[in-house]
């Protein structure tokens, strides 16, 4: 029998090799209790050689976490400029849409000032903002509790008004796409707001850069088959691509 040492190891180089690994897995591989696996991978997590999630160990770079949104701004903006000056071809005028938190739903937003008769809502209080005073855009706010990280509003409030309505278009970003899993977010409440924007709308369209793939947040939104079309950027893998095509998914990248 190997030592606790020699346990944790091995279990952190599964874990870096296979990118996930359940409890029970691991329980049953070296023959010890849930509760010693738990141990370890708590100390291995204290030790930042992985991440936690219920009833699993994640490597560390297919986790997503709650970014606040001034940092998000910075990376990958080109790539998110590029997918929203697309996704905004999507809007004909005369559209109702639901425009979602997030870095790349601005850039749908930045987009669409040359659409006419526009019936818009959010949950982003910065986007609000930006389309704030546009004579063509009739602009509808969620209201709710804001969280200040993603400046969105979330709860409730601002449910109930989803429901009030039927929406021609939303546009969803998301922390985390996986073909399994589903597109997730960090925090519960955003998951819910997002779950009935996709209800509410006759199309669902995700904008997210190719870093977003293969990995997954705490909060589940949506299965995969629940979206219409993916706007990304080129760098996705050619194989995750034609997985997404291959389950009916119309798949965009610029």
């Amino acid at each position: 029998m190997i030592s606790t040492s020699e346990r944790r190891n091995e279990i952190g180089h599964l874990v870096l090799e296979k990118g996930r690994i359940t409890v029970k897995d691991l329980s049953k591989m070296y023959n010890v209790s849930a509760v010693t696996i738990r141990n370890d991978l708590n100390f291995l997590r204290e030790k930042g050689i992985l991440c936690r999630s219920y009833g699993m160990a994640l490597r560390g770079d297919t986790v997503s976490f709650d970014k606040a949104i001034r940092e998000k701004e910075k990376i990958h903006e080109e790539e998110k400029k590029r997918i929203g000056k697309t996704a905004a071809t999507y809007i004909n005028d005369g559209d109702s849409i639901v425009i979602d938190s997030g870095t790349t739903t601005m850039e749908v937003a930045r987009n669409i000032h040359g659409k006419k008769n526009l019936t818009v809502m959010t949950n982003a209080i910065n986007i609000a903002t930006e389309l704030a005073g546009i004579p063509s855009i009739k602009l509808m706010l969620t209201g709710g509790i804001l969280r200040e990280t993603s400046f969105s509003l979330v709860g409730p409030q601002a449910e109930e008004i989803l429901k009030e309505f039927y929406f021609d278009k939303v546009f969803l970003g998301v922390d985390g796409f996986d073909l399994e899993y589903g597109l997730t977010t960090p925090n519960v409440l955003e998951a819910r707001l997002n779950r009935l924007m996709v209800e509410r709308a006759d199309k669902a369209i995700a904008v997210l850069d190719s870093s977003k793939f293969a990995r997954r947040s705490l909060s589940f939104i949506v299965e995969p088959k629940d979206i219409d079309i993916i706007i990304t950027d080129v760098n996705i893998s050619t194989e995750y691509k034609k997985r997404i095509e291959d389950m009916g998914i119309g798949i965009v990248t610029v």
